[in-house]
């Protein structure tokens, strides 16, 4: 007989495509069914389909008023009561608000939120404290365990929310082992159109606002170095803009919009500057397998990478506005190798405490809180 039937939920099917098997896996191992709820826009993983984890379409979208969700909503209390769940694991807003609304009155089921970074931060938009906060702060109080990744959010939780129990956790974990590659440096800046002795600047992420990759392509136009060149793995809506800067700038030829990409290591692995400007963070995958890679960092001074990262030691903060910050930065990393590797080597032994196999065990530990007392409501 399983120990728990647990539903894990979020929003779209991509986090749990990215984040989320391992733990997955872990408690299926531990002799949990484990059931999933999403909106599908990328396929499941097959991996999931073969632990046997059924998967159950529901229609959330990322815009919190949309008719949608509403439907969403009545579908997914319909179910939790049906299949009789006794652990819903939720993650991303929009799905969490769904999950804790629906078992606001249900007595057994435990529900746990992870949150990867609240919309309401230290520098968030007022609007942002205006909606989010007091949502998140009113729904609290049906949630049996709150679990935080980053510092930030963990103290402000603690203070002000209600929920039941409220846990920090080193991030959501990443995988070593998909850094472990071994890479032709020459061969791979040829495929990607950089000359063998260039200066490589890389950025991963969506290319949108929050991620704020203008601000490193005016810091690479500042500088005007011949050999920087900047790399960029994504898609998004800001594609064309981004296109557009770079002519304006003069610079189209250095910078290169790479797509969505499956060979992250291997491009790591050429690149000698990691940067990370972004506006707002949970805590960043790329980020850790970044400096996990051996690579200084130059990212913004903000919540999630303030905790990975050590100013001075593994790389440097500097304010997301700040164009010249961006620029000296980079100008100190281009000059000194001594110093990439320093910065490099200190994040390579800082970061270990963030892999899925750490979060994993602390995962572990979180979930045995409700073992007991689920069986008690069973059995009773």
């Amino acid at each position: 007989m399983r120990e728990l039937k647990i539903l894990y939920v979020t929003t779209i099917s991509n986090t749990i495509n990215a984040f989320l098997l391992p733990h997955i896996k872990m408690l299926v191992q531990e002799g949990h069914q484990v059931d999933v709820a999403c909106n599908i826009v990328r396929p499941i993983s097959e991996e999931l389909i073969k632990l046997g984890c059924k998967v159950f379409r529901t229609e959330f979208q990322r815009t919190p008023l949309s008719e949608s969700n509403f439907v969403a909503y009545k579908k997914l209390k319909k179910l939790i009561i049906e299949e009789k769940y006794n652990l819903i694991h939720t993650h991303t807003p929009v799905a969490s608000a769904c999950v804790r609304l629906a078992c606001r009155k249900m007595k057994d089921v435990k529900v746990v939120y992870t949150a990867h970074g609240f919309h309401f931060y230290k520098g968030a938009p007022l609007k942002n404290w205006l909606i989010y906060f007091f949502i998140e702060k009113w729904l609290s109080r049906y949630t049996d365990m709150i679990i935080t990744i980053n510092k930030e959010d963990y103290l402000r939780a603690k203070k002000l929310f209600k929920a039941k129990r409220i846990e920090y956790i080193p991030g959501i974990g990443f995988d070593t082992s998909r850094l472990m590659v071994t890479v032709d440096k020459s061969k791979k800046r040829k495929e990607l159109g950089i000359p063998e002795d260039s200066f490589i600047i890389l950025s991963i992420g969506e290319l949108n606002k929050n991620k704020n990759h203008q601000v490193v392509i005016k810091a690479i136009a500042k500088l005007n170095i011949p050999d920087i060149y900047y790399l960029v793995c994504g898609n998004g809506a800001m594609k064309d803009y981004l296109r557009k800067m770079t002519k304006e700038l003069a610079i189209e030829k250095k910078v290169k919009l790479l797509g969505y990409r499956y060979d992250i290591a291997e491009i790591l692995k050429c690149a000698d500057v990691f940067a990370f400007p972004s506006f707002r963070e949970g805590l960043s995958v790329a980020l850790m397998e970044a400096m996990a890679s051996g690579l200084p960092i130059v990212c913004s001074n903000i919540r999630g990478n303030s905790d990975l990262v050590e100013d001075k030691l593994g790389g440097f903060l500097v304010e997301p506005y700040n164009v010249n910050g961006f620029s000296n930065a980079i100008e100190v990393l281009y000059n000194s190798k001594e110093l990439r590797k320093r910065f490099g080597n200190y994040n390579v032994k800082s970061i270990s405490k963030y892999s899925i196999e750490n979060v994993i065990k602390e995962m572990k530990i979180l979930y045995s809180h409700f073992i007991p007392e689920i069986k008690r409501a069973n059995f009773n």
